[in-house]
């Protein structure tokens, strides 16, 4: 077997096994100074319980900025785990020192968990209480990342918070304005 051959098929499997996570969470920020997260059917890589107080951290969601517990609101909507009844008011939260945005306090059911192999997240949630400056920095984010389940902070990664899978910002903000340039291109009449 030639090397090329051997890079090639090693190249095909660490694909395959990165498409093994499924994405989890959508994240919409089409309406401005607002944040609507969304469950997919997509199913949790492993097994994590903890506590709704702590939550799940998309990791990576932001560049360079701290969002605060308090900045968003009460989020309105019934985004939760699969196995666990929604509080109707979810939280966001980042640290001064994380560059993930956590949601937490989704159930009133003390401890909650997801299950391997099962769906991971049901229901959507959005949060409107968002100033300009928290939601450019949203904006400015990276456009997917991964979750991890009983995490708050960054720090928590290390400590032992469980991969669950991924999140991905729908449609990206980049893609937004080009849809906006597309439109004005095709409103354009010949002469």
């Amino acid at each position: 077997m030639n090397k090329f051959a051997t890079i090639a098929g090693l190249a095909v499997a660490a694909t395959a096994m990165a498409a093994s996570a499924d994405s989890l969470l959508e994240v919409d920020l089409s309406v401005v100074d607002q944040i609507t997260i969304t469950a997919t059917v997509g199913n949790s890589a492993a097994d994590a319980s903890g506590s709704s107080f702590t939550g799940w951290l998309l990791a990576g969601f932001f560049n360079d900025f701290s969002f605060n517990a308090d900045s968003g609101g009460n989020g309105i909507g019934n985004l939760t785990t699969w196995a666990n009844a929604s509080s109707g008011s979810p939280l966001l939260f980042s640290a001064w020192d994380s560059f993930g945005l956590n949601v937490f306090n989704f159930s009133a059911d003390p401890s909650v968990e997801v299950i391997g192999g099962s769906q991971a997240f049901t229901g959507s949630a959005t949060w409107s209480g968002l100033d300009a400056g928290e939601y450019a920095a949203m904006l400015a984010g990276n456009i997917s990342g991964d979750i991890y389940f009983n995490a708050d902070t960054d720090n928590d990664i290390a400590d032992g918070a469980v991969f669950i899978g991924t999140w991905n910002v729908i449609p990206a903000p980049g893609s937004m304005a080009l849809l906006g340039l597309g439109g004005i291109v095709a409103g354009r009449r010949r002469r």
